[in-house]
């Protein structure tokens, strides 16, 4: 149903364009909104209207008319003035609401479409004949993008991206949580994951510098048939838990690009704790020293590279290879072979995992 405030602002506006006061009234008499001081109304006028069979009415000074939805009579609306002008200004009016209950109508038929599409809530002959009501195109390549806000019941993330995207270029910005928006964006055929991964980092800069608003993005793969959308929306959620486990320092993370994070988050746990284990038997990874896992993480990135490492560090060789060998005395792994540090680098990353899975518990 249309908004309270959504009503006053139209009936406010036209005021001010033509210098008509104008009041709409729910059926039963009781004042939605109104320009001017309408107490001297009585809801038995209201009333005995409702039940007339009459479109409009004059009555004194005021000129009723009856607003329609579907065919099905919602409010009463009145236009204060004696003469022509007020009664076609009402008439306007009348026009202007029956419009914005339609569009508003349709606003929500489509976000309800699309919540239940995403949950795998509609039968594939539902999927098109809805998406043929609503006048949504199946045919169309789309991508989902999750938005974590981190904030619930907060509807400012949500409308500061309908400010960004159009339904118009068939886009959509919906939710089926409270931390979490969702935009499914509709893509030229020329658009690829680079167009994406632009728009994603553009929604994390703009969200940061004019809403003030942290926030990270996780998106799925192109579809090309809107009955595919869920397939897409559950890899952006894969993209956007995994980014958070694994990738915690990048904002933006993509289904395609997750590589063996993605593999390590659908392992059962039990078999996670037993490879810990194994790797570092009564060792706390949580417990090693900070000086020596930066070490490491950095020699990871320089491919195992220990002159450019030291460099990178500011620390001598020697220093470097010693902060390896220790590592070593405490888990056995010399990560300067590739087969060890391959398999510290995976443990590392199931232990992550595993601490991410105890806070989801706590």
């Amino acid at each position: 149903m249309i908004s309270t405030q959504i009503i006053e602002n139209c009936i406010e506006e036209l005021r001010m364009i033509t210098k008509v006061n104008l009041a709409i009234f729910a059926l039963d008499g009781a004042e939605v909104a109104s320009t001017f001081d309408s107490s001297d109304i009585p809801d038995y006028i209201i009333k005995g209207f409702v039940d007339s069979p009459a479109d409009s009415q004059v009555i004194g000074r005021d000129h009723l008319f009856k607003i329609t939805d579907e065919g099905e009579l919602a409010y009463i609306l009145i236009a204060r003035g004696n003469n022509d002008e007020s009664y076609l200004i009402g008439k306007i009016a009348v026009s202007q609401m029956q419009q914005l209950m339609t569009a508003y109508k349709e606003r929500f038929d489509r976000n309800n479409f699309f919540q239940n599409l995403l949950m795998d809530n509609l039968l594939l002959v539902d999927v098109y004949n809805r998406a043929k009501k609503l006048h949504i195109e199946v045919a169309v390549p789309r991508v989902v993008l999750v938005i974590e806000t981190g904030t619930e019941k907060d509807s400012t993330a949500a409308e500061f991206l309908r400010g960004m995207f159009s339904s118009q270029s068939g886009d959509f910005i919906t939710a089926v949580d409270e931390c979490n928006v969702i935009l499914i964006k509709a893509l030229d055929l020329k658009e690829g994951y680079s167009e994406i991964e632009h728009t994603a980092q553009t929604i994390v800069d703009m969200m940061s510098t004019e809403a003030m608003m942290n926030v990270r993005v996780g998106y799925g793969t192109i579809v090309q048939e809107l009955k595919d959308v869920s397939k897409s929306y559950k890899e952006a959620m894969m993209a956007l838990n995994v980014g958070k486990i694994f990738y915690v320092e990048k904002k933006v993370n993509s289904y395609g690009s997750l590589g063996i994070g993605r593999l390590i988050y659908q392992l059962p746990s039990n078999l996670c704790k037993i490879f810990i284990e194994e790797i570092f038997g009564n060792n706390d990874p949580g417990d090693f020293d900070e000086e020596i896992v930066t070490t490491v993480n950095k020699f990871f990135e320089n491919n195992l590279n220990v002159s450019e490492t030291s460099r990178q560090l500011f620390v001598h060789r020697n220093t470097l290879v010693y902060r390896v060998e220790k590592l070593q005395k405490i888990t056995g792994l010399d990560v300067r072979t590739f087969d060890d540090a391959l398999t510290f680098k995976i443990a590392m990353m199931v232990y992550s995992y595993m601490r991410y899975l105890d806070l989801e518990e706590n």
